[in-house]
Formats: C-alpha cells, sequence, structure tokens
C-alpha cells in the first residue's frame, strides 16, 4: 500500500487546522468569559453597596460598610448606629443579627465595638456623665420601680387594664411586634424608651416624647412613619432616668416588660396570652 494514498490532503489538514483553531478559541473565549464573570471582590462590591445606599438614603452618613462577614448581608456603620443591607442594596435590616453556631449576638458585641458605652450592653450615649457607671449590672429578677421619675414615659392601651412597664427601642423589631400583642392583651402600657441601637434610636426616642401626642407618635416610630429629626424638651431627661436604669438592673437588650404592681421583670417578646397572664395581678394567677 501507497503510504502517500493514505495522508490526507492539504485541504483536510487544512480543515483539522482550523477545527483545532476554532476550538481553541472558544476555550480561550469560554475562559475569558469565566474570568469576566467572577464576582467582584469584597471591596468593590461594598463600593457599589455604598453607591446604591447613597442614592436611596441620600440623608444617611455612611462610615464603614463590609460585605465580607455576614453571608448575603452587608454590615453598615452610620455613626454609632448599625443596620445591614443585601447585595443588591434592595432590603434593608434593622435590629439584631444572631450567629447561630457561635451562639452569639453579633449586632451587640459590634455596637460595643463602635461605642463601648451603648446599653446594648452598656449605655446609649456616647459621652455619659462622670458620675454614671457606664456598665451594666448584672440582670435582676424584679426591679425598684420607685427610682424612675414621672419624665421618659409614653401611656397608652387599656386604661382599665392591668399595668405593664415597657423598655424599648423604636428600631427594635421585636419591640414593633410586641405591640401589637400588649394591644391584644387589652393592658395600660407606661412605655420608656432606651437607646439599644445608637443615636437614630436616641432620636427618634426624643421626638416621640416631646411630641403634642406622645402615644399617636409612638406607634408612627414603630410603623416608620416619624421623621428621627430629634427634639428638645424637658420631657428628654426622663430618657436619661430610663437608660440610668436600665444599666443598673443590667437591662441588655429590649423589650424589657416590668410588672407594675411588683416590679417582677420579664426579658424579650411575649404573645398576647402570656403578657395578659403575667400582668394579672398575683391573687389571679394563683386561681
Amino acid at each position: 500500500m501507497n503510504f502517500s494514498e493514505n495522508q490526507p490532503g492539504l485541504k483536510a489538514r487544512f480543515a483539522h487546522v482550523a477545527i483545532a483553531a476554532s476550538s481553541a478559541a472558544a476555550v480561550l473565549t469560554v475562559g475569558v468569559s469565566a474570568v469576566t464573570a467572577m464576582p467582584a471582590t469584597a471591596q468593590d462590591l461594598a463600593s457599589e453597596v455604598a453607591e446604591a445606599l447613597q442614592l436611596r438614603l441620600p440623608k444617611t452618613p455612611i462610615d464603614e460598610i463590609a460585605c465580607d462577614r455576614f453571608g448575603p448581608w452587608c454590615e453598615v456603620v452610620s455613626g454609632e448606629t448599625l443596620f445591614y443591607i443585601d447585595k443588591s442594596a434592595r432590603y434593608l435590616l434593622v435590629g439584631r443579627l444572631y450567629d447561630m453556631e457561635e451562639r452569639r449576638d453579633v449586632t451587640a458585641s459590634r455596637l460595643l465595638e463602635l461605642n463601648p458605652d451603648l446599653i446594648a450592653a452598656g449605655a446609649a450615649r456616647a459621652k455619659p456623665s462622670a458620675n454614671e457607671n457606664s456598665a451594666s449590672a448584672p440582670a435582676v429578677d424584679t426591679v425598684d420601680l420607685s427610682t424612675l421619675p414621672a419624665e421618659g414615659a409614653i401611656h397608652w392601651g387599656n386604661k382599665k387594664g392591668p399595668k405593664l412597664i415597657v423598655f424599648s427601642d423604636f428600631q427594635c423589631g421585636y419591640c414593633r411586634r410586641l405591640v401589637d400583642e400588649l394591644g391584644k392583651a387589652g393592658v395600660w402600657i407606661e412605655e420608656r424608651p432606651i437607646s439599644i441601637l445608637g443615636s437614630q434610636s436616641r432620636r427618634l426616642a426624643e421626638t416621640v416624647i416631646c411630641a403634642s401626642d406622645p402615644g399617636r407618635a409612638l406607634h408612627q416610630a414603630y410603623e416608620g412613619a416619624l421623621d428621627p429629626s430629634g427634639a428638645s424638651c424637658a420631657e428628654t431627661r426622663g430618657l436619661d432616668a430610663n437608660e440610668a436604669f436600665a444599666r443598673a438592673n443590667g437591662f441588655g437588650g429590649t423589650p424589657v416588660i416590668v410588672r407594675a404592681s411588683d416590679g417582677a421583670v420579664l426579658h424579650g417578646y411575649r404573645d398576647a396570652a402570656t403578657l395578659r397572664e403575667f400582668a394579672a395581678p398575683a391573687k389571679e394567677q394563683r386561681k
């Protein structure tokens, strides 16, 4: 057999070369596409989120953004306030973020790094007075309510019902949910704001406490319908007293519910049935 007769012709060889070249080009193109499609660095992503936030929240100062700590969430530092936003800058979360594996409140830890005087485990103001101890005491089961002044309280609910005193933050998600349950429970509420989540919480509290109708302003604050510009009036002195009381009794979060009749303390969100039972006079609870 003549070997030359079995060699591919020139055209065939050119065809093979062309196919190989096009295949290589295709691989190269895929490679370039893959590189182009690689996710941006965390720093680039943070810059993009910051730009989007400036468009959507132009009046909110952005001091720091980190998008590489908490999965789909970027952590945003604004003054003494901390919140979270998803990486598309569409969904904003104001509240506590918990690490379920480490079993810790990462928001509280971070707030303390930013401002050691926060009530998140300390005081709510950046500069407490010299005679004030900024560290929280251990939490207690009962408190002495006689040290609380009349100022700093917003009253709402059923005046004929048993009285509960609620320490809350208007940016706290569980506090917002608790409002509905308190309404269902038919109790009389003395709500005392404390600024767990920073300076914006304090401004909201000042705006509510100085409003002509504080009860109405309270519900507007929870609904996000109140301008947190802050206000100045004599009643704001009561907010300082609320925060000092919270520190002295180890209130490390919100809401905290206190039974007015005996100072018994209940920490955290509760449903209407639990609140109704807790608020009932002691003799009714023994039945």
